[in-house]
C-alpha cells in the first residue's frame, strides 16, 4: 500500500493542530492496532508530550487575536512536525516513499494549511464577538480528528478530502483579504481620528 495519501493528509492535519495529529496517530496505533502508525509516535513520553500540548492548543486557539499570536508562533512548528510524521510514516513503509520526498510532502501541506488557517482566523478577529472563533476552532479540531481517522482505515480517501478543503480554504482566503484591508483601514482611520481629536484639545487647551 503506498503510503502517499496518508503523509499528505497527516501533513494538511498538521497544518491545521499538529498536536492533534501525533496524539491521534499514538493512539491509533498502539490502541487501535493501526500497522500504518511508527512505534515511536505510540511511546509514551511522546503521546503525553502530545495530549499536554494538545489541551494547551484548544484553549489559546478559541481565545480573539490569542489564536493569531499561537500561530504565529507556529508558523515554523506545524510545518516541521508535519514533515517530521510524514518522513516517519515513510520510514516506517520502507520502498512505498522515500523519506525526504515524505517530508517535503508533509512539510509542504502543513505550511500550506497552515497559512489559510491563520490568514481565516486573522479575518475571523475582525468580528467583535468570540463564538466564531470557538466555532471555527471547534471545527478544526473535529475537521483534523475525522480526516486523521479516516486516513486510518481509507486514506485515499481522506486525501481527497484534505485536498478539497485546501482548494476551498484558499478560496475562502482570497475573500478574507479584502475583510482584513478594510478591517485595518478602520482601525486606522480610528487611531487617526483619535490623535486628530487630541490634538485639537491640546491646542484649545
Amino acid at each position: 500500500m503506498t503510503i502517499v495519501p496518508l503523509v499528505f493528509t497527516s501533513g494538511w492535519a498538521s497544518g491545521i493542530n499538529a498536536y492533534g495529529v501525533v496524539m491521534l496517530l499514538g493512539l491509533f496505533g498502539r490502541f487501535g492496532g493501526a500497522t500504518a502508525v511508527p512505534p515511536v509516535l505510540e511511546r509514551t513520553d511522546v503521546m503525553i508530550a502530545a495530549s499536554v500540548l494538545f489541551v494547551c492548543e484548544a484553549v489559546f486557539d478559541k481565545i480573539p487575536y490569542v489564536d493569531t499570536v499561537w500561530d504565529g508562533i507556529h508558523t515554523f512548528i506545524r510545518p516541521i512536525a508535519g514533515a517530521t510524521v510524514a518522513a516517519l510514516l515513510a520510514g516506517h513503509h520502507p520502498g512505498s516513499l522515500g523519506e525526504v520526498a515524505a517530508g517535503a510532502l508533509g512539510g509542504v501541506s502543513a505550511l500550506a494549511s497552515h497559512a489559510i488557517k491563520a490568514s481565516l482566523r486573522m479575518a475571523v478577529n475582525t468580528s467583535p464577538e468570540p463564538a466564531s472563533n470557538i466555532a471555527i476552532s471547534l471545527l478544526e479540531d473535529l475537521a483534523v480528528a475525522g480526516l486523521v481517522t479516516l486516513a486510518i482505515f481509507h486514506p485515499w480517501a481522506a486525501a481527497l478530502i484534505a485536498a478539497a478543503l485546501l482548494v476551498g480554504g484558499l478560496v475562502l482566503v482570497a475573500f478574507a483579504v479584502s475583510r482584513i484591508r478594510r478591517f485595518l483601514a478602520r482601525r486606522h482611520e480610528r487611531a487617526a481620528a483619535r490623535a486628530t481629536a487630541r490634538a485639537l484639545r491640546a491646542v484649545n487647551g
